[in-house]
């Protein structure tokens, strides 16, 4: 009998537990998907350490690669035996977000991959697992040939909310400020040094994180620098800091006719003190992106052949562990030694 094994969250504070369930013949669009690489992006931390609700039991994780081991009817075959990612949520491709809106990573029934209940249609939809079951409205996206599976991973999630990010900041202008200088933070950077900006400050707390944020082709200040930046002077600025602390100083950064791009903070603990004057008064602009459509992904895999090896993106991931040693690589991604801890489920 063939198994897949993987590890489940029972909730915050409770230990991982390992375990198998045979493996299901996928139905009408679905598509089977064996797991060569996953990562472990922010908001899995935020989950684990209770700051983001999830159903439990759930198998967490949505950034991997993986090779495709079966399709379903209504599936192309020729995905058989592909190196692929995928979009992170699944999407129903009818309602209004995703017709009218153009928002599919708002669908009235979305589906979100490691962040579903086992108990509730959820089995094998997390990427902490030997394999992954990816439904009908889940777009996949090959990998290009020379693009490796610790660059790849990370891309279905952070490099697709980037491109997202960014193509929402009117621009080429003179100076933006990116704060945060973690995984997305610096894409951000490198995403708006090759769209033209001829500045881009990122204001990061942890020095280890400058030397990759100045790879990107950004200025890596500590927090306290930032103070010394000249107020009103940033034509853009983005929050990937994922703290609503930093709202006030990036409102004193913008200049008059701003734009104010939010995408960290995704998570409750989130309430900003700021008021409408400030807002009015220097006429910004305040845009929100969450997630990303399809389009993003492959512009994401676009990208990574353009600059993946340039900018060493694979460097930052962390030397793969196994499956079994999941809570020791999610401690490691909450020291942020690293942009991307690696798992391999195999």
């Amino acid at each position: 009998m063939n198994l897949a094994m993987h590890a489940i969250f029972d909730g915050p504070g409770q230990p991982l537990r390992m375990a198998t369930s045979e493996l299901p013949t996928p139905g009408h669009g679905q598509v089977l998907v064996r797991i060569r690489l996953a990562t472990i992006c922010g908001s899995d931390l935020h989950t684990v350490e209770g700051r983001r609700e999830a159903p439990c039991p759930c198998i967490l994780g949505h950034e991997a690669v993986g090779d495709v081991e079966a399709v379903g009817p209504g599936r192309d075959p020729a995905w058989l035996g592909k190196r692929v990612t995928w979009t992170l949520a699944d999407s129903c491709g009818t309602c209004r977000p995703c017709t009218e809106w153009k928002l599919p990573q708002k669908c009235e029934r979305l589906f979100k991959y490691g962040h579903a209940s086992m108990n509730g249609g959820g089995a094998l939809s997390g990427c902490y697992s030997t394999h992954i079951l990816l439904r009908p409205g889940t777009t996949l996206c090959e990998v290009p040939e020379g693009v490796p599976d610790a660059m790849a991973a990370p891309a279905n999630c952070a490099l697709a909310t980037a491109i997202a990010v960014v193509e929402s900041v009117p621009g080429p202008g003179r100076h933006a400020v990116v704060q945060g200088g973690g995984m997305v933070g610096c894409l951000v950077v490198a995403l708006l040094r090759e769209a033209g900006w001829e500045r881009v400050t990122v204001v990061e707390p942890l020095p280890a994180r400058h030397e990759f944020a100045a790879r990107c082709g950004g200025i890596a200040v500590l927090p306290t620098q930032a103070l010394d930046l000249t107020s009103g002077t940033a034509d853009a600025v983005v929050e990937t800091a994922g703290v609503s602390s930093v709202i006030g100083e990036g409102i004193r950064l913008l200049r008059p006719g701003g734009h104010y791009a939010w995408a960290g903070m995704v998570h409750p603990a989130s309430r900003v003190d700021m008021t409408g004057e400030q807002v009015i008064r220097k006429c910004l602009t305040i845009q929100g992106t969450h997630n990303y459509a399809p389009r993003h992904l492959h512009a994401a895999m676009k990208f990574l052949q353009r600059h993946g090896r340039r900018l060493g993106l694979d460097s930052v991931v962390s030397t793969p562990f196994g499956l079994h040693e999941l809570g020791v690589a999610i401690e490691l991604a909450r020291s942020g030694a690293h942009a991307r801890v690696a798992v391999v489920p195999g």
